[in-house]
């Protein structure tokens, strides 16, 4: 919540710091190693590309729409749900805004996922315990948790930050900062105001976890007490209470937890509102606009070449969810967020259809109805930019709904989807000004926390460009806690 303390982030500088310190020996062993072993033939080629920079009266691309040039107070690349709440504030304190996106907006991560807006889940990826079981899932073909084996540098140090946050007191730390935000992004959804969440299809039914084992159950209380000194406010129910809540449950269940502040929206409506409501507020919107590099001077960004022209601005903000760090690369920096592939499986509504969104623990899985239909989504798989479906995750995650739902063995599937979360290593996202850019803000790595957290992080990215009051302390996701 606004105002409340949080510790300063140096220590972890300092462990950073002390982590990469200790592995530049190992490393540059991998290194060459690697490139003995691959030969001349793969050394690296330095290649210069000239750009030209076109107007709005040129020639039109193979869509069919002009190239153009243009000028904008703020330029915001990635028009996913994160990018999107940035526009939204940004105009509502009068900012000429446009929005770019490589694909269709919206259609990213920001498409398929659970659609959950959860403060209850403010939790971070690294946990103690978190490498031991991870460990445990890897030999696991159809576990929740698997990293595809790839020579890559950067994962090894994302898995070395990863490790070192996966402490107690990190946890507590994590814990704090993601309820805060989590909080204050859930209390936004309903400043926009109901007509407007309505268009989201936004429902308030609370959140319920249910549990058929005694860990299960154990977890489940562990994670509603960690919670409560947050202001996360959670209930501890019998396995009666669980049913009265949501009847379509078949299995046994012995108990579970609910919380009555979390909701459920459709994702993509959640998306073409907030864009919609700030176009109506002066924004331009431009998809399937590709960036293809920087035009840099001292210590500012003067503008981005794309697939459509050269786009001006006074100021950038990068939202481009896991392909940030390919993104901020021409720009000399090093943004330590790994793509993290989860799957969403949309079935046709069965008997009895849940009512509320259900987040089964115990097998890794989230059910949240829809209109005509329910979404199935879970797993985490670690392998780069690889959009790739493997069906036995799919199949995975079916087969652990149908442990607690009626779900019919051959269910008529409406679509699978696959997305790749922005995951960073201490589990929290980046949202600040990058020192080495002037006019630069990051707003990435929400891993699946990206449509709780939205809200939030586009009014604290309004706040942090405008010199107004913070909405929440900054100081935890600044982007120099990695340097």
């Amino acid at each position: 919540m606004p105002g409340r303390n949080h510790p300063p982030a140096a220590g972890n500088d300092r462990a950073c710091r002390k982590v990469l310190g200790g592995t530049a020996k190992l490393g540059q062993w991998f290194s060459q190693r690697l490139f003995r072993h691959m030969g001349s033939s793969q050394q690296r080629v330095r290649v210069r590309v000239q750009y030209v920079t076109t107007t709005a009266t040129s020639t039109p691309n193979e869509k069919g729409k002009p190239y153009m040039q243009t000028r904008d107070d703020i330029l915001i690349v990635g028009g996913g749900v994160v990018g999107a709440a940035c526009a939204y504030y940004l105009t509502g304190r009068g900012a000429k805004v446009t929005v770019i996106d490589k694909g269709e907006v919206g259609h990213g991560c920001s498409y398929g996922n659970g659609g959950l807006i959860v403060p209850s889940h403010s939790f971070p990826l690294p946990m103690p315990g978190a490498i031991f079981q991870g460990f445990r899932w890897l030999f696991d073909p159809t576990g929740p948790f698997y990293i595809k084996p790839r020579w890559s540098w950067q994962m090894v140090r994302w898995l070395l930050r990863f490790a070192r946050c996966s402490t107690q007191k990190q946890m507590h730390h994590a814990v704090d900062t993601l309820t805060t935000l989590s909080l204050r992004g859930r209390a936004l959804y309903d400043e926009i105001g109901e007509s407007v969440t309505d268009q989201m299809h936004l429902k308030k039914y609370g959140g319920l976890y249910p549990c058929r084992t005694t860990k299960g159950l154990d977890h489940a209380v562990f994670e509603m007490e960690t919670l409560r000194p947050y202001g996360v406010e959670g209930r501890l129910l019998d396995k009666h209470e669980v049913l009265e809540i949501e009847p379509a449950i078949t299995t046994s269940v012995i108990g579970g937890t609910y919380f009555e502040g979390d909701a459920h929206a459709e994702p993509l409506s959640v998306v073409q509102t907030l864009l919609r409501l700030a176009e109506e507020q002066g924004a331009r919107v431009e998809p399937k606009t590709e960036l293809i590099d920087w035009e840099l001077s001292n210590r500012r960004i003067d503008a981005v070449r794309t697939t459509r022209g050269t786009f001006r601005a006074g100021q950038f903000v990068l939202a481009g969810g896991s392909w940030s760090p390919q993104l901020a690369r021409p720009l000399g920096l090093n943004v330590p967020i790994q793509a993290g592939k989860g799957y969403g499986v949309t079935i046709e509504t069965f008997d009895p259809l849940p009512k509320v969104p259900v987040l089964l623990n115990e097998v890794k899985v989230g059910v949240t109805p829809r209109e005509n239909s329910v979404r199935l989504a879970g797993t985490m798989e670690f392998g780069g930019l690889d959009e790739s479906i493997t069906e036995r995750r799919v199949r995975a995650i079916v087969h652990g709904a149908r442990q607690f739902f009626n779900i019919p063995e051959e269910p008529r599937v409406v679509e699978i989807w696959r997305g790749l979360r922005p995951c960073t290593p201490d589990g929290l996202p980046i949202i600040g000004r990058h020192h080495r850019w002037e006019n630069l803000t990051l707003a990435a790595g929400h891993a699946m926390l990206g449509l709780t957290l939205a809200t939030a992080t586009g009014h604290l990215v309004a706040d942090l460009i405008g010199g107004d009051t913070p909405c929440v302390d900054p100081r935890p996701f600044r982007p120099q806690r990695f340097c």
